[in-house]
Formats: structure tokens, C-alpha cells, sequence
């Protein structure tokens, strides 16, 4: 196996398809700034590999013999916190996509996404942390919607100006680099920033942040 160069995205492939696997490895190879450093195909696999190879992002299929997706999203991210994990699955369902966000997936795509989106997402969720995108936003206000009670209050929180700006652009789909430029700081600030309105707020991910500014009036829900 070559040393990785510097700058180059370090992925791992967990899916028990192997055609898609292979499709997915071939799609990625053309790009000088991605190499594939391992494939599973199941979880526990998966798990297995990590002991000796550290990737910078995961690509993991939810369905899975002996081990799935879901259960072992949460042990990556208890080994392994600063890997990026981005769910795949042949179906787009809300709840699910929204569980799945909730618990520290950085990004969810359909198996139908074309190759190009899932580099933009490794590529985003390495720099940026997630990757949102229409599916992901859309199954977090609908499970909003769908959890939410209309005597609901949410936890009284005072934010600054500056806090809500960033929030609001952070909804937006805004790359940190973009916030900083918006609003004139230095991106190692926006992430200081993004870690205060967690704390603030009781957030544990940029899920749980959308949620609660749609909650709290901050961005609208169309």
C-alpha cells in the first residue's frame, strides 16, 4: 500500500455489494485528491480494520449482514470521533435519515447518487464537517414537525447577533470558509462559534443546531 500524500482524502467503503463497491473505487480513482484505504463488507469488518487504518471518511451502507450500518455507526464514533461518516442506503426514509444525523452521521446519500455528489460529500463532511443537502434537510423538518408538539417551548437561550448571523448561514448550507468571509472573522472563530452554539444550545451535532433554530424562529420552515 503507498504512503498517502498530503492532502489526499483517506475513504473507507463498507457495503456488502461488492459491484457497488467496485463501482464506487473506480469512480474515486480518477481523483488525484481521494484514495481508498480500505473496503469492508460488514460492520464488524468494518471495526476489525480500524485497529490499523485510520481513514478520514467512511462510507458505510446501513443494511449490512452480521453487523449493519446503524449499530455500527455509533461504536465509529465512539472509537474514532474525528472520522467522518457519510450513511448510504437504497431507500430515503425521513426517520431514518433523521436518526441517523441525530446520532453523528455527517452526511446521508441514496446508492442512486451519482458520482460526483459523493465526492462533493467526502469532500465537504473532510473540510467542513457535513454535508447537507435537499434529502438530509428535508427528513430533519419533517421529523421536527412530526416530533414536535404545539405546546412545545424551547429552553429560553440567549444568543448574540453574531451567534444567530452564524447560525442562520450554517443552516444555509454555508462552508465555514464561506461564513468567514460573510461575516469578517477567521474560520478557526466560526468553529469556536459553532462549538459555543452546541453548548448553548444543548446540541450535540449540526442536526441537532437546525433543529433548534427552526424551533426558535430563527430560520422559518418553507
Amino acid at each position: 500500500m503507498r504512503t498517502t500524500e498530503v492532502g489526499v482524502i483517506k475513504v473507507a467503503i463498507a457495503d456488502d455489494h461488492h459491484l457497488f463497491r467496485t463501482g464506487v473505487r473506480t469512480s474515486l480513482s480518477a481523483r488525484k485528491d481521494i484514495h481508498i484505504v480500505a473496503e469492508a463488507e460488514n460492520g464488524m469488518q468494518l471495526l476489525n480494520l480500524l485497529k490499523h487504518i485510520k481513514p478520514d471518511v467512511i462510507l458505510l451502507d446501513i443494511q449490512m449482514p452480521i453487523m449493519d450500518g446503524l449499530s455500527t455507526l455509533p461504536e465509529i464514533k465512539k472509537l474514532h470521533p474525528d472520522v467522518k461518516v457519510i450513511m448510504l442506503s437504497m431507500h430515503n426514509d425521513h426517520s431514518m435519515i433523521t436518526k441517523m444525523m441525530e446520532i453523528g452521521a455527517n452526511s446521508y446519500l441514496t446508492k442512486e447518487s451519482d458520482a460526483e455528489v459523493i465526492y462533493q460529500a467526502i469532500k465537504t463532511c473532510y473540510e467542513d464537517e457535513f454535508f447537507f443537502n435537499d434529502l438530509t434537510n428535508k427528513a430533519m423538518l419533517t421529523g421536527l414537525r412530526t416530533k414536535r408538539e404545539p405546546e412545545q417551548v424551547v429552553n429560553e437561550v440567549v444568543l448574540t447577533d453574531k451567534e444567530k448571523k452564524i447560525l442562520r448561514y450554517m443552516c444555509e448550507e454555508k462552508s465555514t470558509r464561506e461564513i468567514a468571509d460573510l461575516v469578517d472573522i477567521s474560520p478557526r472563530t466560526v468553529e469556536a462559534i459553532r462549538d459555543k452554539l452546541k453548548s448553548k444550545t444543548g446540541a450535540k451535532s449540526m442536526a441537532g443546531l437546525v433543529m433548534y433554530a427552526v424551533k426558535a424562529g430563527i430560520i422559518t420552515q418553507e
